[in-house]
């Protein structure tokens, strides 16, 4: 016996099964065709990369003017540090840029704390209503700051505003209107139907150019409303109509059964949905929802067409600017750069939620 288990212990897998060699063979040179893609895909690295490297990296200039980086040849990141107050901020006065930055702090601060689920309690909004309080403050004046108007608010903080209050007010409205297309009461349904088609038939431009110019047109002589709030409004009601058709897609996958339960234990029609049905059907749409999510962040993008600066507006402007024509492909990766680290936050707590919710069950 001892003999036969000694000769086990000196049994080893063959080497091109086991570790590196193994791995490499079974995922990259697995028969001649993989093997073919492989080598031609390293190929293909080998020339892009290093040349990539060379001029993203070794040759390039941080911190330096635009003549020396049109000498130079690398890659101008300089067009980041010399400009990064007014892509961030653009039109906001200099002297009180400190505002849209505090604010934008804030804003940040108030989402990394409402992350805990233990925190999801009647005070964190009585917390977040005071922030928004102090963020409306800070963004407009008055009580000892001077007054800004909506006009100048521009840049980066704009974008965050659109897009995190245009996503916190559309996620309700969604809710109720896939509520409202499930309704019983063929009026409440049609109304909602009618809403939800005509909105998911007509990009956001269209959207944004009625809030914008038709309008007004329909107000009373003196009557207006800000540009700002109406690129909101436009926002929130184009993103809860695409919420409310995944909505509606949880709600249909709840089980029959869920609803005879809250039935036999008597709950009325508002209970049933609060504690028994809403709360399965949004565990399931997570992934869906977060995905319309970030496509109403990066739409925000479109507000241009409205004459407000966004974040990707200012980065237009700077490029505008003789000194720094020529130097697009810096700027966008920089934006690329920003709107990956949102996006990819926004998706990292998904799974997140998703994870601890525990939806798989």
């Amino acid at each position: 016996m001892s003999d036969l288990i000694r000769d086990n212990e000196e049994i080893r897998p063959p080497v091109t099964k086991v570790g590196v060699l193994g791995w490499l063979r079974e995922n990259l040179f697995n028969g001649w065709f993989n093997s073919l893609l492989t080598l031609a895909t390293l190929y293909l690295l080998w020339l892009t990369i290093p040349p990539l490297v060379k001029w993203a990296f070794i040759e390039s200039h941080w911190y330096t003017d635009p003549g020396v980086c049109r000498e130079g040849g690398g890659a101008c990141w300089s067009i980041i540090p010399k400009n990064v107050r007014f892509i961030f901020f653009g039109f906001f006065p200099e002297d009180q840029q400190w505002r849209p930055a505090l604010t934008m702090i804030l804003l940040v601060g108030l989402a990394f704390y409402s992350k805990d689920r233990r925190r999801w309690k009647k005070s964190l909004a009585v917390i977040w209503l005071v922030g928004i309080l102090l963020m409306g403050w800070l963004m407009h004046g008055g009580l000892g700051l001077p007054v800004v108007e909506t006009g100048k608010w521009s840049g980066l903080p704009l974008t965050l505003l659109l897009s995190f209050f245009g996503m916190v007010f559309a996620y309700p409205l969604g809710v109720l209107l896939a509520l409202g297309r499930r309704s019983k009461l063929a009026a409440i349904k049609s109304m909602c139907v009618v809403y939800i088609e005509l909105i998911r038939g007509v990009p956001l431009i269209s959207l944004l150019f009625m809030s914008s110019v038709m309008f007004p047109l329909f107000l009373p002589e003196g009557v207006t409303f800000d540009k700002v709030l109406r690129a909101q409004v436009a926002i929130i009601l184009f993103t809860a109509a695409y919420i409310a058709e995944v909505v509606r897609g949880g709600l249909q996958a709840i089980p029959k059964g869920q609803y005879e339960a809250a039935d036999s234990l008597g709950l009325n029609y508002g209970k049933t949905m609060r504690l028994i049905i809403l709360p399965q059907a949004l565990k399931i749409v997570i992934p869906p929802t977060v995905g319309i999510l970030i496509s109403a962040f990066k739409d925000t993008s479109l507000v241009v067409i409205i004459a407000l600066y966004d974040v990707l507006k200012t980065t237009k402007v700077t490029l505008s600017n003789p000194e720094w024509m020529g130097f697009s492909t810096e700027a966008y990766l920089f934006l690329a750069a920003l709107y990956f680290v949102c996006c990819y936050a926004m998706s990292s707590y998904s799974r997140r939620l998703e994870k601890e919710l525990n939806t798989g069950r």
